[in-house]
């Protein structure tokens, strides 16, 4: 019997058994190889500290990236078949039925890795889009986690910039936000320069973050909140009237099939990507994995595998 992952309550994760439907003419029966923790959207749900969900209501579904075998197609489908590897968002299960066009068809020999990092990048490039920044501008972002980082790595690699600002507290990050093509890191937005980005990307859902680049920004800049609204709550500060600023919030992705044909390629030539994966555990470990992420150091992202 397929199984899924599910919150009962507060702090309270259980696999349930998930009897599985007919399959529709336009869906897919996917098994699931492996999978992911998002730490900055998962953590605050299981620990019911979620600030954008003040109310929330039980049972819920955990979890959002997947990657598996399709063992099955339903009548209609034609542009996907048995045997293909696809990235999909139906979480924490062992197997489950998803409609073909939710999914993003990956490579075979893509590794795991690669293909699940297909939607956070698409969430992080769809709000750099929405700046639009030009090669020349200096662009300011602030929180180094795994959103952040793959922010870092469109504007160099997609928007081709040659001055990528990037802060964190947490030193460990900065390496590799300069692998990925930060120009400078600091530890503190107190370090970024006054008046000089004509954009900036806010990912760590930190009011003083928050403030510190609306100082750094020119007047009229741009800046865009890719943080989920589970942490602070953001403030708009005298310099954001005084300068006449523009701040717009983005969330999911936009098309993510098109993404991955961008992306994809693009991953398999920056190895330094399959360092955002800094934990790994099989899928039997999850419960125990979820409560010492409660109550310990957070990794950027943790690699789940089924063993099958």
């Amino acid at each position: 019997m397929p199984h899924r992952l599910q919150l009962t309550a507060p702090r309270t994760l259980q696999w349930v058994e998930q009897p599985l439907a007919p399959l529709q003419a336009d869906e897919l029966l996917i098994q699931t190889l492996h999978g992911a923790i998002s730490i900055g959207a998962e953590l605050p749900q299981v620990m019911a500290t979620d600030r954008s969900d003040l109310a929330p209501t039980y049972p819920k579904e955990t979890g959002y990236e997947s990657y598996g075998e399709v063992l099955a197609i339903g009548e209609d489908v034609s542009d996907i078949r048995v045997g293909d590897r696809v990235v999909a968002f139906y979480g924490h299960h062992d197997i489950a039925i998803v409609r073909a066009a939710k999914v993003i068809p990956v490579p075979r020999d893509l590794p795991p890795q690669l293909a699940l990092l297909t939607i956070l990048s698409c969430d992080a490039a769809k709000g750099v889009h929405k700046l639009n920044p030009r090669p020349s501008d200096a662009v300011a972002v602030t929180g180094l986690g795994t959103i952040g980082l793959l922010t870092v790595f469109y504007l160099r690699h997609y928007f081709g910039l040659s001055r990528i600002d990037a802060v964190d507290p947490d030193e460990r990050r900065h390496a590799l936000a300069k692998q990925l093509g930060a120009t400078r890191t600091v530890t503190s937005g107190n370090y970024l320069e006054l008046n000089t980005y004509a954009a900036a990307l806010e990912c760590s859902g930190r009011q003083t973050a928050f403030a510190h680049l609306q100082e750094a920004l020119v007047p009229h800049g741009q800046l865009c909140i890719l943080s989920d609204g589970n942490y602070d709550v953001l403030s708009l500060c005298p310099s954001f009237y005084a300068k006449e600023l523009r701040i717009v919030g983005s969330s999911d992705g936009l098309d993510y099939r098109a993404h991955a044909d961008w992306f994809l390629p693009a991953a398999r030539k920056t190895p330094a990507l399959f360092k955002l994966f800094e934990q790994s555990v099989d899928w039997s470990d999850l419960i125990p994995c979820f409560e010492a992420l409660q109550a310990g150091a957070k990794p950027l992202k943790v690699f789940v595998s089924y063993d099958w």
